[in-house]
């Protein structure tokens, strides 16, 4: 049952072959389609091997979750022998060694999932009679999401923002699995390519388990105030649907993707789809604060509409990266403390209790990073909460989009989607802003205070074109020198330019 509800089943067909150019998209050697997709299992574990190959750490293992975005906005103190020390304040040395690496393997990484997802849209509508009730529909909706969601993510970051470059060069939507080198498209078309995929996504996943009154979220191990469901299904294939881009993971999608590009009307429209639904329950305090680890909610799993299970690095996340010292990633006490305002309105927050614990180095102190800590070592799930995830939608961000887009026709109601997530962490005061300029302030706040470690800060800022709010009160001027990563050198010398 593991292999299968987390997705590791199929990598070995997919994940073996490599691109000698990252846009030349037909791998070096052949895989064995007449073999693979020849069964609806075939499918499946074609579609699993592309979320597992996205869970890697040069992706949403890390990378893109507690790695390189997370530097560039500023949300860690780095020590001085660390690789990353060159993205941090004023600095943003993208010609450094270290961060071309990274940044060349994050974009071969993303598109190696797009032709994966390209290989199986390519191969599903002529087998559809293979597959038994509407399993083709889920497949071929979640790899248009996917493909939708990994080309998105490289958008915002090789990329100018819609806000400052809509018709600038953008990256190439690559929608075949071929030989041909894809064209550079603009921003706009990109967008609308996601778009269109998420759209016919949406559409295909009306009759996705999850949406059924019986499916209830919760935790896999235990039985809280609503019973969970999620492992009910005879099929496992359709059991832990928020492990996956399911039909309100996609809605959470498309209103991220319509906000970029400034479409608040569809945005909003999508995000309350999701805030009306129910689905997602909040968090409830008891969990969030247990004292003992085995029964403790960190991350607010239930309220994640979709997330990546990284079952195989929690050795990296609490030794390597958030050690227990200034030898990993932390912040100064000071920064904890002024990020979640804890001197004033958010001496109550409880993110910042929970999420950060203090250290004493000699006479000072800092914050430890606590958000991803787990009690074991042990992959086994059963010994904790919730399964190890790297968030990638939150319940919360869509109260975020909802607020932003419902600002300018009804003030009232944007400051109180704020004020319901601010309650559920423990903070009763109201937010006071008499302008769209200090609502979008406190948004920036609470994406920082919320998803921290989880990669999405940066493209707040970027989307926005704001200044990023470094630690020890320096800000960093909005700039597309630093919003926009350079190409790898093998798409300059490739691509069509």
């Amino acid at each position: 049952m593991k292999n299968l509800i987390l997705g590791i089943a199929a990598a070995a067909f997919l994940l073996a072959t490599s691109c000698t150019k990252w846009l030349d998209v037909q791998p070096e050697s052949d895989i064995d389609q007449s073999v693979l997709f020849t069964t609806e299992e075939g499918f499946k574990e074609a579609l699993l091997g592309v979320y597992t190959r996205c869970a890697k750490t040069d992706l949403y293992g890390k990378e893109l979750t507690i790695g390189t975005p997370e530097v560039l906005a500023q949300n860690y103190t780095i020590a001085s022998f660390d690789n990353y020390r060159y993205l941090q304040t004023k600095n943003y040395k993208y010609d450094d060694g270290n961060f071309i690496s990274r940044k060349d393997n994050i974009w071969k990484g993303l598109y190696h999932g797009i032709v994966n997802a390209n290989l199986i849209l390519e191969q599903i509508d002529q087998k559809q009679q293979l597959f038994l009730e509407n399993n083709y529909q889920l497949i071929k909706g979640e790899a248009l999401a996917l493909r939708a969601y990994l080309h998105f993510d490289a958008l915002r970051l090789f990329a100018p923002s819609f806000l400052t470059g809509a018709d600038s060069e953008g990256i190439p939507y690559v929608t075949s699995y071929s030989n041909k080198v894809t064209k550079m498209y603009k921003v706009r078309e990109v967008l609308d390519s996601a778009l269109r995929d998420l759209e016919m996504a949406k559409a295909l996943l009306e009759d996705d388990p999850i949406r059924k009154a019986s499916y209830v979220v919760g935790y896999p191990t235990v039985n809280d105030t609503l019973r969970n469901t999620e492992l009910d299904n005879r099929s496992l294939f359709l059991q832990n649907r928020r492990h996956r881009l399911n039909y309100f993971a996609v809605c959470g999608a498309l209103a991220r993707i319509y906000l970029y590009k400034g479409d608040k009307t569809k945005a909003l429209l999508n995000a309350q789809a999701v805030i009306d639904a129910k689905k997602f329950p909040w968090t409830n305090a008891t969990d969030f604060l247990a004292v003992d680890d085995n029964k403790k909610d960190r991350i607010f799993y239930k309220e994640l509409l979709f997330a990546w299970y990284i079952p195989g690095l929690t050795n990296d996340y609490n030794s390597n990266w958030f050690a227990s010292s200034n030898n990993g990633m932390y912040l100064e006490q000071d920064d904890g403390r002024a990020i979640y305002e804890a001197s004033g309105v958010g001496g109550t927050d409880m993110r910042y209790a929970q999420w950060f614990g203090t250290v004493g180095l000699g006479s000072s102190y800092i914050s430890e990073v606590l958000k991803y800590r787990r009690s074991t070592l042990s992959e086994n799930f059963e010994a904790n909460l919730h399964y190890l995830v790297a968030p990638a939608i939150r319940l919360s961000e869509l109260y975020y989009i909802a607020a932003e887009c419902t600002y300018a026709t009804d003030p009232t109601k944007a400051v109180a989607y704020l004020d319901e997530v601010r309650l559920h962490r423990g903070i009763g005061q109201k937010i006071q802003v008499t302008n769209e300029s200090e609502l979008r302030t406190e948004l920036l706040k609470e994406y920082r205070k919320e998803m921290y470690g989880e990669g999405q800060l940066f493209y707040a800022f970027k989307r926005l074109n704001a200044n990023i709010v470094g630690l020890q009160g320096t800000t960093v001027p909005a700039s597309q020198v630093i919003f926009v990563w350079p190409l790898p050198d093998d798409e300059i010398i490739y691509g069509q330019r």
